[in-house]
């Protein structure tokens, strides 16, 4: 029997993974259609616009990947299957951005197929999401770097 998932999402930083030099260890996804034609994005919380589903490794996960889906269930309400390990993307914000509530940051993206998108998630109450192609996600996604990095580096159809 397949594992029941949450119906609320994590919340607090007690369990965030830092790395040897204080970066905040953050893991995401770049969800694509089995036809790699069109990527979906979400709502942002904290902001106006679209992001990728992306969120703290915690202590209680094995891997990177573990808190990747994790995040893609929570954000999205989808359900992936990753396909490839996108690597490591550094947080190139200014210093005058960085702050005790946001860390420099170390990214992690995956890409990844979408196996299912249930109508309601953990964060659906505040989040919206949206298949789109690749421009119209390299539009959205033109104000943050580091998310723009993961979908260049995925093999989404241009």
């Amino acid at each position: 029997m397949a594992k029941e998932l949450p119906a609320t999402a994590r919340t607090g930083r007690d369990k965030q993974r830092y790395s040897e030099s204080g970066e905040r260890l953050v893991c995401g996804i770049v969800p694509l259609t089995k036809a790699k034609d069109r990527v979906l994005l979400i709502q942002s919380a904290r902001r106006t616009g679209w992001v990728l589903p992306k969120g703290g490794w915690e202590t209680d996960e094995a891997t990177p990947q573990d808190a990747a889906k994790r995040e893609a269930w929570e954000e999205a309400g989808i359900q992936v299957t990753v396909t490839r390990d996108l690597g490591s993307i550094p947080d190139t914000r200014p210093a005058k951005d960085i702050t005790s509530t946001a860390p420099r940051a170390s990214y992690r993206f995956f890409e990844a197929t979408v196996d299912t998108e249930a109508a309601t998630w953990p964060e659906s109450y505040k989040r919206s999401r949206m298949w789109m192609s690749y421009a119209q996600a390299k539009a959205a996604l033109a104000n943050r770097p580091e998310l723009l990095a993961a979908l260049e580096k995925s093999s989404v159809v241009r």
